[in-house]
């Protein structure tokens, strides 16, 4: 099986990415009853995995895509 071209691996690493830190973010907001130390260390147990996909992927793409680049298609 061939592997998936640099460019596109950092691509679809980065939005699993952004989806595992949009529920750290975010999907605390619907659990009011639970205590604020649990919902932080809840977050911080889904942005590990978040920083699991991100890091690879910056190091893969780092030389097809310019910092500024990875970034940008973080942020998008």
């Amino acid at each position: 099986m061939p592997a998936l071209p640099p460019g596109l691996m950092t691509v679809l690493l980065l939005i699993g990415s952004n989806i595992f830190m949009t529920f750290a973010w975010y999907g605390h907001l619907k659990v009011k009853h639970e205590k604020l130390w649990i919902i932080i260390l809840v977050s911080w147990g889904i942005a590990f995995f978040e920083y699991c996909l991100m890091v690879p992927a910056n190091r893969i793409g780092y030389g097809v895509f310019s910092a500024a680049q990875l970034k940008t298609i973080q942020e998008v």
